[in-house]
């Protein structure tokens, strides 16, 4: 029997374990289930275990993910997934493991297992620095900078007020410029596999997008008829 943290973007108090991973049912561990900031980690008992909740909003899990490795806690993290979120799981989600939110209580159990047994190997010390593609980057583009650090957007050294998902979908964009994204892919990649809403809202967040960026760099995102959107740096700026 273990002790287990389940971090949720949902009301803790609203929310229990079993919800998020039925397969938990059966088994004898001992879960606390909070909410989605890390930072509780620092002040709750030990725990030996984490689960991040990663089934209604794949973006907010791959950022806390990605903050519990920078907080070097030493401690096996495993998150929580639907099906769809296994197409875009990728080595920017720093975790020991994954287990589906359907899984059986035999495979839960295994996975578990599986990762506490590589936390104790690790003997409880810090874990090595994690590959430099899990740290938070700068990107930068012209004069657009996207800061993952401090989750920030500046355009002139203007410092741009984006929704998260403003900001999520101008990194992705920022992140591939020339490439021309499909509506789909921005949808999976911004608002998850699970989000059931239609294209037009990738629409609508690229209109304000590039209100945001004003009239002077809002040609910036092209608009591919038909398919999807192209972020086009000016000829002869840095990427």
């Amino acid at each position: 029997m273990a002790d287990l943290v389940l971090l949720t973007p949902r009301t803790a108090e609203d929310t229990s374990a079993i919800e998020v991973l039925p397969g938990l049912a059966l088994l004898p561990h001992r879960v606390s289930v909070v909410g989605p900031d890390p930072a509780v980690l620092l002040s709750r008992p030990a725990c030996q275990l984490v689960l991040v909740d990663a089934v209604h909003d794949l973006v907010r899990a791959r950022a806390t993910l990605r903050t519990v490795a920078a907080m070097e806690l030493g401690l096996p993290v495993v998150a929580v997934v639907g099906e769809g979120a296994l197409a875009v799981v990728d080595e920017q989600w720093p975790m020991e493991d994954l287990v589906l939110a359907g899984a059986a209580p035999a495979e839960v159990a295994a996975r578990l297992r599986l990762a506490l047994s590589r936390g104790s190997r690790a003997g409880g010390s810090a874990p090595a620095a994690q590959p430099e593609a899990d740290e938070p980057e700068t990107i930068r583009v012209a004069d657009i900078v996207v800061d993952e650090a401090s989750w920030t957007v500046r355009a002139g050294g203007r410092v741009l007020d984006l929704t998260f998902k403003e900001f999520e979908l101008l990194r992705y964009l920022v992140s591939h410029p020339g490439r021309v994204l499909t509506r789909h892919q921005l949808l999976q990649h911004v608002w998850g596999s699970d989000y059931y809403g239609g294209t037009r809202t990738v629409d609508v967040h690229v209109r304000r997008l590039r209100a945001k960026l004003g009239p002077e760099r809002e040609t910036l995102i092209g608009t591919i008829r038909g398919v999807g959107y192209r972020f086009s740096p000016p000829r002869g700026a840095p990427r």
